[in-house]
């Protein structure tokens, strides 16, 4: 087994361990009394309803739009509009929360349309309604994206045959693309569920009172306002037992997807040609840009509006940088450790242990159902009256930013490194090439574009992660997104609308800039 295999087998027993170490620290720390089950039981019940809804309704959209994009596959802007599908993936979630409230809110966008057409209407943006929005405005574009590559994957003969054969679009959809997408549905719906399940900025931000309170907030406001440890184990728990029953399943349902493929561009079809047809692909793709479009303008105008009302200029400066620091030193700690445990699941997988390959993936993703506030709070436990939190604070938004990064780099690397081994490793093991120096002639050349690719998104998400800057920050250690949500917290709506226009140029900006420099420039 290589080195590397070696170490990624370490990190992921460590993970286990230290994962494993923080839950015991909980249940033994004691809490409040009795777990209070009817709270919890309402809590589960929440976080159940808003994740099976955003989940049908994303799905509902990303159909009809996925099938508008396969038919008509060249037509002016769609690269564009690919690119915009991509944006809310590495959008700082607080940010897009913003563009949201500033479209759908009681002073958004719509609300001023109905007042100028006399309707006096006020949408309620806040309880199930805003976090549903918000949920279909991150996941549609997520869906769109792993959706695509199945109508790439048909042969263009195919759609030659289905013209020959004089087949309709009703009939292509029953015969071709049902039982494709009958495939890719459950792991794609598994996947957004388990987002919207775990979610914290969205229902915290956009709850509006515990009526609407999922596990995640629920954990929050256990460990940081009530410290409820005890109850926030049980919360804990809950939420992983359910998150690692949705990814067992996934694996079981579907084949792995990857994050960091751009879709392909799909072959030429026959059917839809007619007037009506055309329309209503039309008509599809243009209301699903302008949801997804809409609060990003929004957020442009507002945010270009706010800025005389901006912070000062210093405590910006210091915000940015923070977040900058942050955001790299999570991405390099993420990527380095997905490196290492897809080369240990790879080797796993090439020996033939399936089993020891499923429990590695597992490992790799506890950051999608292990809440980052009860491994933060592990944290304080373990390191109390033994290390000073305050000064190595930092090292803790890193950490655990990693650990949440963790699940998305892997899903870059892992289909890299197993295309690469099936292209390489016969002729390495005769050439005698392995160590560093295959990773210098053979890997890194092949791998130099998800590589930079998975330390991209992850670096954009440990910088607009705002579960681990809310447990580890304090007054000396503010980056952009705990200043955005300490302004929107304080209702001063237009120097939060100039921070979050700031901060999405800056992760753009620094998406684009990891890529160049370390994906190089054929990369783009």
């Amino acid at each position: 087994m290589p080195l590397l295999a070696r170490i990624g087998l370490v990190l992921a027993a460590a993970l286990a361990a230290a994962t494993i170490l923080v839950f015991v620290l909980l249940l033994g720390a004691g809490g409040a009394g009795a777990p209070q089950w009817d709270y919890i039981g309402r809590v589960l019940a929440f976080t159940f309803q808003q994740a099976l809804l955003s989940t049908l309704l994303a799905l509902l959209g990303a159909m009809p739009m996925t099938r508008a994009l396969a038919r008509r596959a060249v037509f002016p802007g769609r690269s564009l509009l690919l690119r915009l599908c991509a944006l809310p993936l590495v959008m700082p979630t607080i940010v897009g929360i913003f563009g949201v409230v500033a479209v759908y809110g009681g002073n958004g966008y719509l609300a001023a349309a109905a007042n100028a057409l006399g309707a006096g209407w006020r949408p309620g943006i806040y309880g199930l309604t805003g976090i549903l929005i918000a949920h279909v405005f991150f996941n549609l574009p997520l869906a769109i994206r792993l959706l695509l590559p199945a109508y790439a994957a048909i042969p263009a003969e195919t759609w030659r045959l289905t013209a020959q054969l004089g087949m309709g679009g009703g009939d292509i959809f029953r015969v071709i693309e049902w039982p494709l997408l009958r495939q890719r549905l459950p792991s794609v719906a598994l996947v957004v569920f388990m987002l919207c399940f775990s979610t914290f900025a969205v229902a915290l931000t956009l709850g509006g009172g515990p009526r609407a309170t999922t596990l995640e907030v629920a954990i929050y406001q256990a460990l940081r306002f009530d410290f409820d440890l005890q109850l926030g184990a049980v919360l804990a728990l809950i939420q992983a037992a359910c998150c690692a029953a949705g990814a067992w399943a996934v694996w079981h349902l579907g084949r792995d997807m990857a994050l960091g493929q751009t879709a392909r561009l799909v072959a030429p079809r026959f059917d839809g040609q007619r007037r009506g047809a055309r329309l209503a692909d039309a008509a599809v793709i243009l209301l699903g840009t302008l949801f997804v479009a809409l609060p990003l303008l929004a957020l442009v105008q507002k945010g270009l509006a706010g800025l005389p009302a901006a912070a000062a200029p210093a405590s910006l400066m210091r915000a940015a940088l923070v977040s900058l620091g942050l955001g790299l030193g999570g991405g390099l700690l993420a990527t380095a450790i997905g490196y290492a445990l897809a080369t240990a699941r790879q080797a796993a997988r090439d020996a033939g242990h399936r089993q020891r390959a499923l429990v590695l993936a597992l490992i790799g993703r506890l950051g999608l159902f292990v809440s980052p506030m009860v491994i933060g709070t592990g944290i304080f436990l373990a390191a109390s009256g033994q290390v000073d939190l305050y000064r190595f604070a930092a090292l803790g938004v890193i950490g655990l930013s990693a650990v949440m990064a963790l699940p998305f780099v892997l899903s870059v690397l892992e289909p890299a490194l197993a295309d690469s081994a099936a292209r390489h490793d016969r002729l390495c093991r005769a050439l005698g090439i392995h160590g560093w120096h295959r990773f210098r002639a053979v890997d890194w050349p092949t791998l130099r574009k998800p590589i930079a690719t998975a330390l991209a998104l992850s670096s954009v998400l440990a910088m607009g992660d705002l579960g681990a800057i809310a447990l580890f920050g304090h007054k000396d250690m503010v980056n952009l997104t705990l200043l955005l949500y300490h302004q929107l917290g304080a209702y001063r709506l237009d120097g939060a609308a100039a921070t979050a226009l700031i901060l999405l140029v800056l992760a753009l900006l620094f998406y684009w800039s990891i890529e160049r420099w370390v994906g190089g420039r054929e990369l783009h």
